[in-house]
C-alpha cells in the first residue's frame, strides 16, 4: 500500500517502533519504578506520591488480590473510581498480579453497572464509596465474589483525609446509604497485602491487560480486549512521537480526563509515567473554578483534553491569567477540535492545540499531527509509528489518495477483538489485521488524514460513545411509548447532544417525565437533551427506522 505520511514525518521520529523492549504494561511499570524512583508520580487534593511509594502501595494491593483473596492469572478486576490516587494504585496493582483491568465509569446506572459486570465476568470490584450503593443494588445478579470499597481521602494525610471524608459524606451528602456484605476498606486491604511476600507477575504481549468497554459499531457496550502488547505499542508509539519536543526535564502534565477513558489511561498515565513525568489528577474536571484554580497554583508543561474541557477554560474569566511560560502543548482527541476553539487556545495560550485521533480498540492512538504544528489545520494528522491507515470502501478495497471512504488502522495496537463476540469482532476486523473505523475520510497528498463524516450511527457527547439502540431500548421501555428513534444533534459545547423522536402511546406523556424515565437507567450523557414527539416515525420496507432520515429532517430543521 502507498505510504505518502512517510514524507511528512517529523524530524526525528521513527517510521517504526521496536515493540519488545517491554513484555507487558506491568514491565513498563517496573522498569520505571527502578529508573525515577524519586521523582514524584501523581498528585491530588495536595498530595503527592513518588514513584518509589507507588511501587510500595501497588505490591500492597497486589498482594492482597493474589495472596488474601486468591485471584488467578488473568481473573477480571473491575475499577470504578473518578481520579484519586487510589485510581493509579489499583490499575498498577491489577496488572502486577497478572490480573484484567476492567475500567468502569462511575456515573453508571444500576442497569450499565450490571452488563459490564456480567459481561466481563469480574471476579472482584475496586469502588469509591460514593458510588457503592449502585453496585449494592446489582451484586447479587452479577459474579463479584470481592468488593474493596475507598473514601476520597484514604490516600491523604490522616488530617486531610478525615476532613475531606466527612465534607463529602456528612455535609456535601455525597455517600447515599449501602450495604454490601464483606466488603473491605483500601486501607486494610492495603495492610493484609503487605504481610506477605509479593513478586509482579510474570505476562506477555499476548495476555490481556485491560478491557476497556465501548459500544463499537452499535448495540450494548462491549469489551475491547486491549492486550498487554497493544498497550505496550501505543505507549511507544506516542512516546516516539514526542520524544524529541518535549526534552529530557521532568515535569507535570495534568489529568483531566477520567483514568477509565483509554485516551487519559495511555496519553497520561502510561506515555508519561515512561518519561519519569508527574500526573497531576484533576478530580471533578466539570467544576471549572476549582480547575481554574489548581492550574494557577502548578507549574504544568502538558494538559490533555477534549474540545468541551478546553472550551469551558477558555470561557472561564481567569484563565488567562494563569502562567503558560512553561507550557509546552495540549493535546486534544476523544472528540473533534472545534477551529474556533484551537484557534482561541492558540491565542489565550501562545502554543498551538494539537489534535490526535484513535479509538478504544487502537489503543487509542492512531494518527497525531506533528508537535511543531503552528497554526490548526483541522485535520487529525500523521499515522503515528508502525501503524497504516487505508481509506476502503463498501467492499473493504482500498481507494485512491483524495478519495472519500472509511478510515481504516493497521498496527500492534489494534485490539484482538470484543470480548467474547466474534461475530462483532469479524465485523470491523479483516483477516489481514485492518480495523474499520465507521469514520469516512479521505488521505491527502502529503498523508495527513481528515474526517468529513461517521458511518456509525454512534453518537459523540464530550468525548464519550452514546450508542442509540442503548438509548432507544430504555425509552421504548416506558409504558407511554409506542417507538422512537435517537439521533445525535450538534452542539457546540459537547460536540453532539441526544436528540429522541418518540411516537407517544400515552397523550399525556411529556418531555419532563420522559427525560426523568431515561435518568434511572442511562448515564446523564446518555440522557436525551432534546425530545420531539411525532405521529410517525420513517422506516424502511421491512419496519427498520432510518436514522439518516431522521437527522435530516430533524437536525437540519432545529
Amino acid at each position: 500500500m502507498q505510504k505518502p505520511w512517510l514524507k511528512s514525518y517529523p524530524a526525528g521520529v521513527s517510521e517504526t517502533i521496536d515493540i519488545n523492549e517491554f513484555s507487558s504494561v506491568a514491565n513498563i511499570f517496573d522498569s520505571s519504578v527502578l529508573k525515577f524512583a524519586d521523582n514524584d508520580a501523581y498528585t491530588n487534593f495536595g498530595k503527592t506520591l513518588s514513584f518509589k511509594d507507588v511501587d510500595v502501595y501497588t505490591a500492597q494491593l497486589g498482594s492482597y488480590l493474589k495472596n488474601e483473596l486468591g485471584l488467578n492469572k488473568g481473573d477480571r478486576v473491575a475499577v470504578m473510581m473518578p481520579n484519586l490516587l487510589q485510581n493509579p494504585i489499583a490499575i498498577f496493582a491489577i496488572l502486577r498480579a497478572g490480573l484484567v483491568v476492567v475500567n468502569t465509569n462511575p456515573l453508571y446506572t444500576t442497569r450499565e453497572l450490571k452488563h459490564q459486570l456480567n459481561d466481563s465476568g469480574a471476579k472482584a470490584i475496586i469502588i469509591v464509596e460514593n458510588f457503592a450503593h449502585v453496585l449494592a443494588e446489582v451484586i447479587s445478579e452479577t459474579p463479584v465474589e470481592h468488593v474493596i470499597t475507598t473514601k476520597m481521602g484514604d490516600m491523604l494525610s490522616p488530617v486531610k483525609g478525615f476532613i475531606i471524608n466527612t465534607v463529602v459524606k456528612y455535609i456535601k451528602k455525597m455517600v447515599p446509604a449501602f450495604q454490601l456484605e464483606h466488603s473491605i476498606n483500601f486501607k486494610t486491604a492495603l495492610k493484609l497485602g503487605a504481610q506477605h511476600r509479593f513478586q509482579t507477575v510474570a505476562t506477555n504481549h499476548d495476555d490481556i491487560a485491560f478491557l476497556q468497554y465501548t459500544g463499537g459499531t452499535t448495540g450494548v457496550s462491549k469489551g475491547a480486549v486491549l492486550t498487554n502488547k497493544n498497550m505496550v505499542a501505543n505507549m511507544l508509539q506516542a512516546c516516539a512521537w514526542i520524544d524529541n519536543f518535549i526534552g529530557k526535564e521532568k515535569a507535570v502534565i495534568i489529568t483531566a480526563l477520567p483514568l477509565y477513558h483509554i485516551f487519559s489511561l495511555t496519553a497520561n498515565c502510561l506515555t508519561f509515567m515512561r518519561f519519569g513525568w508527574c500526573n497531576y489528577l484533576i478530580t471533578n474536571p466539570r467544576d471549572i473554578n476549582g480547575f481554574v484554580k489548581e492550574l494557577k497554583s502548578v507549574n504544568f508543561k502538558v494538559l490533555t483534553g477534549v474540545n468541551t474541557l478546553f472550551n469551558g477554560l477558555l470561557n472561564h474569566p481567569d484563565f488567562k491569567t494563569i502562567d503558560f511560560s512553561n507550557f509546552a502543548f495540549a493535546l486534544g482527541g476523544g472528540m473533534a477540535v472545534q477551529r474556533g476553539v484551537a484557534e482561541r487556545w492558540k491565542e489565550v495560550t501562545g502554543t498551538a492545540l494539537i489534535e490526535a485521533y484513535g479509538l478504544t480498540e487502537t489503543s487509542p492512538a492512531a494518527c497525531m499531527n506533528p508537535m511543531n504544528l503552528k497554526e490548526f489545520n483541522g485535520k487529525i494528522g500523521l499515522p503515528i509509528p508502525s501503524t497504516n491507515v487505508s481509506i476502503q470502501d463498501d467492499d473493504w478495497k482500498e481507494l485512491a489518495i483524495g478519495e472519500q471512504g472509511e478510515i481504516c488502522i493497521q498496527g500492534p495496537q489494534v485490539m484482538r477483538g470484543y470480548w467474547n463476540r466474534p461475530k462483532e469482532t469479524s465485523n470491523v476486523l479483516s483477516n489481514e489485521g485492518w480495523l474499520h473505523t465507521g469514520d469516512i475520510g479521505f488521505m491527502d497528498e502529503d498523508g495527513f488524514v481528515q474526517i468529513v463524516d461517521r458511518k456509525k450511527d454512534m453518537i459523540l457527547v464530550s468525548g464519550f460513545n452514546v450508542f442509540p439502540n442503548e438509548v432507544e431500548d430504555v425509552i421504548a421501555s416506558h409504558p407511554g411509548v409506542v417507538e422512537v428513534g435517537v439521533i445525535g444533534k450538534p452542539d457546540e459545547h459537547s460536540g453532539e447532544v441526544v436528540m429522541a423522536i418518540v411516537v407517544k402511546k400515552d397523550p399525556d406523556l411529556t418531555e419532563d417525565v420522559l427525560r426523568t424515565y431515561c435518568r434511572e437507567g442511562l448515564t446523564s450523557y446518555k440522557v436525551p437533551k432534546s425530545i420531539i414527539f411525532t405521529d410517525e416515525l420513517p422506516k424502511t420496507n421491512v419496519g427498520k427506522i432510518l436514522r439518516r432520515e431522521l437527522r435530516d429532517q430533524y437536525v437540519s430543521s432545529t
